[in-house]
């Protein structure tokens, strides 16, 4: 295996490093990180980089700074373990700017590139652009979430599962609440009542 900065043919040889971060979404596919190691490993062989380690933060929110494949990652870099950082795009990293902008600043200092496959070699100018665009995209998303939960609120629909012990029962008319209050009242517990 060639290390960081080494070559057989005494030419520079870049090592690379993937890092991958599912889609969370309603139609988030399970192959999402195959399908982004697959194109990641296609550009890194078009370069001529050899992957050295590869990364993933599968089912965690890419607002957390300390997910295992991220700090990992991070680590490496720090010592000294690649020359180039590739992921499909910099919100792979992180969503949050302050996150973007400090791991930006870390990979650097270490000359370490960071490549992604939408944006090309990233510089400040798309640390400060795709990092206000990620936390924009979290502010929106979650104005519409809340938008959405206190709709069904309103609907009189559950927002979450019961809670352990209890369970949903549906109303099918005025009476059926004044017969479970009667049956509540008259001595049984409300899950027995239900």
């Amino acid at each position: 295996m060639i290390g960081p900065g080494e070559s057989s043919e005494g030419l520079r040889h870049e090592s690379a490093r993937c890092h991958l971060r599912p889609v969370r979404s309603e139609n988030q596919r399970e192959a999402s990180i195959e399908d982004q190691l697959r194109i990641c490993r296609a550009r890194a062989a078009r370069e001529g980089w050899t992957v050295v380690g590869e990364f993933s933060d599968a089912a965690i929110s890419g607002t957390k700074e300390k997910r295992p494949g991220f700090v990992a990652l991070r680590d490496a870099a720090r010592a000294g373990k690649c020359d180039v950082i590739l992921a499909e795009s910099l919100d792979r990293f992180s969503r949050d700017l302050e996150h973007v902008a400090a791991f930006y600043k870390q990979v650097t200092f270490c000359r370490v590139k960071l490549v992604t496959l939408a944006e090309g070699e990233i510089s400040d100018f798309h640390v400060g652009v795709k990092g206000a665009m990620g936390a924009l995209y979290l502010k929106d998303l979650a104005a519409k979430t809340h938008r959405g939960l206190e709709g069904r609120l309103r609907k009189g629909h559950c927002i979450t599962t019961p809670a352990y012990g209890y369970r949903v029962v549906r109303r099918t008319g005025a009476s059926s609440g004044r017969a479970l209050r009667s049956r509540c009242c008259a001595g049984p517990s409300p899950a027995r009542a239900c």
